[in-house]
């Protein structure tokens, strides 16, 4: 894709579905009894591949235009896979499953593509296995592939040294098979669509978050059954952040994103973009579904730098990339830090974000836990290695915006990934 700097950004647009509750619905409709009907699912290549996991599973997935329908067969109504489960890129089917898979009185093998079988995995092998569970990473380098054999599950106390959703919702999930209260206490709180919907159908859990440190936990109960429920996803905030970096950046501006999730957990980039200046305003606010829901306006604002560290992190992670495009046009130096686990993305974010700004003609400096960026030059177009990474691509790609020259996004096709009408959306408002 090819790509060079534009004026005057207007008009009103949706984005997909959110992807963590795109996932989180077809995997808990999957173990729920009854109908289960999701709208506005996410169809994405990672949504998909829990999709295709759950069918080899034996559960019965419809799809329509408009609308996923998922017959569920109980908390222990999956069947035996008859051949690996394919996971793709998905890091959040490969954690979350293998938490349900734990529980089942099965074996089954679980990989994906070269980039997903380097990535961690002993962050939830670990908590797993003291929870009974048989998990072991068949090549012995604690990555995918993996193997999970039938277990009994006790509940634990997990303390995580990391604050990721992915670990405490496959942890949690595991729980309900489990013989007592699982609980899994985080440094920070991480995303908690996990705790929001399984509530909904019907689990036993909570939350709490002490007022007298950052800390939060989550405990779940062992379930009976969950029951069926109707889903509406809302806009994906971290599809919706490309925009509204957009319209902040580009001269002459303004975009309207309706039916965005803002939920808290999920929510850091308003809060980034409101301590650089920008002029975003949040109209018709609700909730649907436990989940807060608003329309976005976004005007071309002038930004200044900031630093972004902390508990923050963890409600922003996946939109450091963006992020970074925005600190570079910004007036003064942003720190970013605490950010390590954007290491071990689809990419090494830290080095993919810097090399590729350093080619713009930016400054900036990698750090072991983030970067800092010293905004204020123009950039300039130039080749962007995405490294196969959609948040990459989708990132540069506004960079490109207000590049002076042609900016080329290789292997642009990624961003199939999370959003495959990303650049159709850019047509709407030109």
């Amino acid at each position: 894709m090819e790509l060079c700097s534009i004026n005057g950004l207007k008009g009103t647009i949706t984005v997909p579905g959110d992807k963590s509750i795109s996932h989180r619905s077809i995997m808990f409709g999957s173990i729920a009894k009854g109908i289960t009907e999701v709208e506005n699912f996410l169809k994405g290549a990672d949504c998909r591949a829990t999709i295709q996991c759950f069918r080899t599973l034996g559960i019965e997935i419809e799809e329509s235009k408009s609308s996923v329908l998922i017959h569920g067969k109980g908390l222990h109504g999956l069947m035996p896979p008859t051949h690996i489960l394919d996971v793709g890129n998905s890091g959040t089917t490969t954690r979350l499953l293998s938490g349900i898979l734990a529980g089942q009185p099965f074996d089954s093998k679980l990989s994906g593509d070269a980039s997903l079988n380097a990535r961690p995995m002993k962050r939830i092998i670990e908590p797993l296995t003291q929870m009974g569970a048989n998990i072991s990473s068949i090549l012995r380098n604690d990555c995918a592939p993996l193997y999970i054999t039938p277990g009994n599950l006790h509940g634990i106390h997990y303390n995580s040294p990391v604050a990721s959703a992915q670990v405490k919702s496959c942890i949690l999930l595991a729980g309900l098979y489990a013989d007592s209260e699982t609980s899994v206490t985080e440094p920070s709180l991480s995303r908690n669509h996990t705790e929001l919907m399984l509530k909904e159908f019907g689990a036993d859990i909570r939350s709490t978050h002490a007022l007298s440190s950052t800390q939060a936990t989550a405990s779940i109960l062992p379930c009976t059954e969950l029951y069926g429920q109707h889903i509406l996803v809302p806009g994906d905030i971290s599809s919706a952040a490309y925009f509204i970096a957009a319209g902040l950046l580009v001269p002459d501006s303004e975009i309207l994103i309706q039916n965005v999730g803002i939920n808290p957990t999920r929510a850091g980039l308003l809060k980034v973009c409101e301590d650089m200046g920008g002029d975003i305003t949040l109209l018709n606010e609700r909730t649907q579904a436990g989940e807060p829901i608003a329309d976005i306006l976004v005007r071309t604002s002038t930004l200044h730098s900031t630093t972004i560290e902390g508990d923050i992190i963890p409600a922003l992670i996946d939109e450091i990339p963006v992020i970074a495009v925005m600190a570079a046009a910004a007036e003064g130096t942003t720190i970013i830090r605490d950010a390590a686990e954007l290491k071990v993305k689809e990419s090494d974010r830290i080095e993919t974000v810097t090399d590729n700004l350093l080619s713009m003609g930016c400054n900036v400096t990698a750090t072991e836990d983030g970067m800092i960026i010293r905004g204020g030059c123009p950039l300039k177009g130039a080749v962007i290695h995405t490294l196969f990474d959609h948040r990459i691509a989708m990132a540069f790609s506004i960079a490109a915006l207000i590049a002076d020259g042609n900016t080329k996004i290789l292997d642009s096709k990624c961003i199939d990934i999370s959003y495959p009408e990303f650049y159709d959306t850019f047509e709407k408002l030109l």
